[in-house]
């Protein structure tokens, strides 16, 4: 040992003396392993206590400054990719954007229609993979009828929106396309200079 530094018993080496945790008990005052040998032990203590109550521990990551590691995906991320959280230590969500967004959607499918992602996407395929009204891809709103909750397959915003707009009545759907056909309002010619108002 030289002057400023303690040999450490779990690395066998020489560490300065800030290296080193207090401990009342010993001659010299301090612990006579290092603090980094200390974390270490207690480090692997923990995990053999975890695996044998069967629990799963999650491994120290490196992460470099500015970015987070979404331990729902696995990714590390920058900090531009976390929604913000002031109660957390970190300033900073749980989750990524990402993953957040997935379970959130996820969440809103069973709250709202009972459905997992994997129902949803069958009804998709059952629909020939595209918009049962307008006939594109891209399916992604479940609609559903307000009055009794019954799922009946998935749309498009513009076309889920427009149902709940004319509030489910096929009647005012079916007034709604002939306006657009142009058979509501226009009057029909019955014969020459004579017109039929529609009714």
């Amino acid at each position: 040992m030289s002057i400023g530094t303690k040999w450490c018993r779990g690395c066998s080496r020489d560490v300065p003396l800030s290296g080193f945790a207090l401990d009342r008990n010993r001659g010299d005052g301090l612990q006579p392993s290092c603090r980094e040998c200390v974390a270490q032990h207690s480090a692997a203590h923990y995990r053999r206590r975890q695996a044998a109550l069967g629990k799963a521990v999650k491994e120290k990551v490196d992460v470099p400054p500015g970015h987070k590691l979404c331990r729902q995906c696995g990714e590390i991320k920058p900090h531009g990719e976390w929604h913000k959280n002031a109660s957390a230590s970190d300033g900073l969500s749980t989750r990524c954007k990402v993953c957040r967004a997935t379970q959130g959607r996820a969440g809103h499918l069973k709250r709202s229609y009972g459905l997992t992602e994997a129902q949803r996407d069958e009804m998709v395929d059952a629909q020939g993979g595209v918009r049962v009204i307008c006939r594109q891809a891209s399916a992604e709103h479940v609609d559903h009828d307000h009055q009794t909750g019954r799922v009946r397959g998935v749309l498009c915003f513009s076309r889920n929106a427009a149902l709940g707009q004319f509030k489910d009545r096929p009647d005012v759907i079916r007034r709604a396309a002939a306006y657009v056909e142009g058979n509501l309002w226009n009057p029909t010619l019955v014969a020459q200079g004579v017109y039929r108002q529609p009714s």
